[in-house]
C-alpha cells in the first residue's frame, strides 16, 4: 500500500515537472561510477581508492578501477546517448585527475574534460557539471585530516 501511494506521488510529481518549461530531463553519473582508469594520465589515488581497497567495505571487493571505462570509451557513450535524444547530462569532475595532489594542475585531466564537453556539444548534449561529488584526493584528505 504504501508503496503504490508513493509510486503515485512519484508519477504526480513527474507530471507537474514535465509540464514546467524549465525543466530539463536528462541523465547523470559520478566520475567514480563510470570513468575507471585510476591510474591514467597522472590521476592520482581518491578517497574512494582507499575506501574501496579496505576489504570488505564494498559487496565483492569492487572497486572504480575499471568501472564502465568511460574515460577511454566516453565518444560510444555519448553516441548511445544521442541515440536516446538525450539532450542534458550531468557528470561529475573527478579532483584526483584534475589537480591530483591538490596543487597542481593536471593538464591531461583537463583536457580529458575538454574533449567530453566539446564531444557532448557536437552531439547537441547540454552538460551540467558537479564540481564535487565526493571524489576527493586521498592526499588532500591527509594533509587537511578530512579534506578541503
Amino acid at each position: 500500500q504504501i508503496a503504490n501511494m508513493w509510486f503515485l506521488l512519484f508519477v504526480a510529481w513527474l507530471e507537474l515537472c514535465s509540464s514546467q518549461d524549465d525543466f530539463l530531463w536528462g541523465t547523470a553519473t559520478a566520475s567514480y561510477q563510470v570513468e575507471g582508469a585510476v591510474k591514467a594520465d597522472g590521476r592520482l589515488p581518491s578517497i574512494w581508492d582507499t575506501f574501496c581497497e579496505t576489504s570488505g567495505k564494498v559487496f565483492n571487493n569492487e572497486s572504480g578501477e575499471v568501472a564502465d571505462d568511460n574515460y577511454d570509451r566516453f565518444v560510444e557513450d555519448i553516441a548511445l546517448m544521442k541515440s536516446l535524444k538525450l539532450k542534458n547530462y550531468r557528470m561529475s569532475i573527478a579532483w584526483p585527475r584534475i589537480l591530483p595532489d591538490g596543487e597542481t594542475v593536471n593538464a591531461a585531466g583537463i583536457a580529458h574534460y575538454g574533449k567530453v564537453i566539446d564531444t557532448l556539444l557536437e552531439n547537441d548534449i547540454q552538460p551540467f557539471i558537479t564540481l564535487y561529488h565526493w571524489d576527493l584526493p586521498q592526499i588532500v584528505f591527509d594533509k587537511t585530516n578530512g579534506g578541503w
